[in-house]
């Protein structure tokens, strides 16, 4: 299939169930057999705000500097709306077990998204609003609330992150619930 996370554009007939996009993703443990993942995004579930972590991606070299021209029209077209995101709480990101209002919500559970090396869209930072908190768990939570484009609150100190990062995020939710 050529490497992890492509994605690739199936055609669909339209009066069925209209456009679909494709991610297809393979890992390979060197004990188990290759483990083929496909996750289906269409743009009546985009319309509805059920995004994933394939409609944040955009073109940026691993840990390489962010400009806010990288964004897609995907990524503009959802900054400001109400969504559900479905990933996993990075543990290092809380303090506590339960009761924490903001934590970093990241692509999976694996090495890819909880070490150096991650995407700048693999992670989104998650704000709970006034009164609501989260707990943490290590099964997969789906957080609802505004999804906000913000290039300016999550820079590196000084500008310089590990290998020339600029940013350890570019996505904020401010949520309502995460569960």
């Amino acid at each position: 299939l050529g490497g992890l996370g492509r994605t690739f554009a199936l055609t669909c007939v339209p009066l069925i169930c209209g456009p679909l996009l494709a991610s297809v993703s393979v890992a390979q443990d060197p004990q188990t057999q290759p483990k083929v993942e496909i996750r289906l995004s269409s743009e009546a579930q985009l319309a509805k705000g059920a995004i994933n972590f394939d409609d944040l991606k955009f073109d940026i070299e691993k840990d390489g500097a962010f400009d806010e021209t990288m964004w897609t029209e995907r990524l503009k077209k959802i900054n400001g709306k109400k969504v559900t995101l479905r990933g996993y709480i990075l543990p290092s990101s809380t303090y506590q077990n339960k009761g924490f209002s903001q934590f970093v919500l990241v692509r999976d559970d694996k090495e890819c998204c909880f070490g150096p090396g991650a995407a700048l869209y693999d992670c989104v930072f998650v704000k709970m609003l006034p009164g609501k908190t989260a707990d943490f768990t290590t099964r997969a939570v789906t957080v609802e609330g505004k999804f906000v484009l913000d290039p300016e609150t999550y820079k590196y100190p000084g500008g310089k992150g590990p290998r020339g990062a600029t940013h350890m995020a570019v996505f904020r939710i401010d949520a309502v619930q995460a569960k």
